[in-house]
């Protein structure tokens, strides 16, 4: 009996998807609930797993194609491994053709798309490789430190380089070779890019900056992290925590900012959904802090935390990534000191935080040292007003220099 793989279905932000990569051969065997092929939309990599024991018999989407709700991806064939044989002599000619990426790979160990992606480019064949992840599954670290052992080993250089031209046009090239690599956009990236050009083009976009004092919060940080991490099951106590209530207190605010514009309409929300920039293999991904209003400090870190191994291993979901009322975007963990962030829309502002940095300041007549960070408020003008913007913004300063005001609602 044919049991028919099909893709998952979309949610209505997600119109489509491209077939990252077919896990199995046809004619290999399945197990249930074993992952066989990974879809990539623009916002997530969705893991396609078999519904039963059985053998892969056919593939009608090859990768790289493009795929939309509930479309037929390939056929199993249900059976045993016994089976493997004929279901691979009885499979439709195109059939072999359309595993030959795969085949071609020659990799029998089980990838991760992150791992496979870097292997390709780097020239290193899985096999060579342990898998350290679940199930033997070699993840993007175990190829990582592939990567660098290749690098440390010079005299194998030579040899290595005369065997496999292809990797001379690999991303990490050797000093004063003249070389280019092509590579398609991934469908996150794409995504990010059109987003950005039209947040550009469709909203009278201005920014307006102010600065923080950090060393209130860092004091209070400094005295109580331990206590917090003991007390909370191991969760620590970050920066990022402060700064998502100090914003969900100025939204209650200036709910003008919390808004988002629907054609002709305002939509103002009662709830604070907050989106926290992470920085992912695929590249940069909004996972959702849903309600932030009425989270503690050590639900938001911890929820931030469980954000940033999902996306490390590709597990954020379409509902993590879903929505969102305001964003905030920590640039400051590169090293950038300022910068102009870019309004997701539908939402109307993004709040940029960046370096502490050590400056002299003015305090009550005398220079002090004191470690500084420089915020950022991008906003769209058609809904915020600069005063609003400017309010908003030295609201969040206010309540992050005294932060018993989080505390005292005042």
């Amino acid at each position: 009996m044919a049991i028919e793989i099909k893709a998952p279905t979309f949610p209505e932000s997600v119109a489509d998807g491209t077939v990252a990569t077919w896990h199995k051969k046809v004619g290999e065997a399945v197990k249930r609930d074993e992952l066989i092929v990974d879809i990539e939309t623009d916002k997530v990599v969705i893991e396609v797993l078999a519904e039963a024991d059985g053998v892969l018999a056919e593939i009608v989407k090859n990768e790289g194609d493009t795929v939309l709700s509930n479309e037929l991806l390939g056929k199993l064939s249900e059976g045993g491994a016994a089976a493997a044989a004929p279901a691979a002599a009885s499979a439709p000619a195109a059939a072999p053709a359309a595993a030959a990426p795969a085949a071609a790979a020659g990799d029998d160990n089980i990838l991760s798309p992150a791992a496979r992606k870097l292997a390709e480019e780097n020239g290193i064949d899985p096999n060579s490789l342990a898998g350290t992840g679940k199930g033997g599954r070699v993840t993007k670290e175990d190829v990582v430190a592939a990567v660098e052992a290749k690098k440390n080993a010079p005299a194998a250089a030579p040899a290595a380089k005369a065997a496999a031209p292809a990797a001379a046009a690999a991303p990490v090239f050797a000093a004063g070779d003249r070389v280019e690599k092509r590579v398609p956009m991934t469908r996150l990236r794409a995504k990010v890019a059109e987003r950005l050009v039209e947040a550009q083009s469709s909203m009278a976009m201005l920014t307006t900056f102010n600065e923080v004092n950090m060393k209130p919060i860092m004091d209070l940080r400094n005295k109580y992290k331990d206590l917090f991490e003991k007390k909370h099951n191991g969760v620590r106590l970050g920066f990022m925590s402060f700064f998502v209530k100090a914003a969900t207190e100025a939204l209650k605010r200036f709910p003008g900012v919390n808004a988002s514009i629907d054609g002709n309409d305002i939509v103002y929300h009662g709830y604070q959904d907050i989106g926290v920039a992470v920085s992912s293999d695929r590249g940069l991904v909004v996972p959702v802090l849903r309600n932030a209003e009425f989270m503690s400090l050590a639900e938001i870190e911890n929820g931030i935390a469980t954000f940033g191994k999902k996306a490390k291993d590709g597990k954020l979901s379409i509902e993590d990534m879903t929505g969102g009322t305001f964003t905030i975007s920590n640039g400051g963990v590169f090293g950038s000191l300022l910068s102009t962030p870019i309004v997701n829309p539908p939402q109307t502002a993004i709040l940029g935080m960046h370096k502490i940095q050590e400056r002299p300041m003015a305090v009550n007549g005398q220079v002090v040292i004191l470690p500084m960070m420089y915020l950022a408020l991008s906003y769209d003008h058609r809904m915020i007003d600069g005063k609003e913007a400017v309010s908003f913004l030295v609201t969040m300063k206010d309540l992050l220099e005294d932060p018993a005001r989080l505390l005292l609602d005042v």
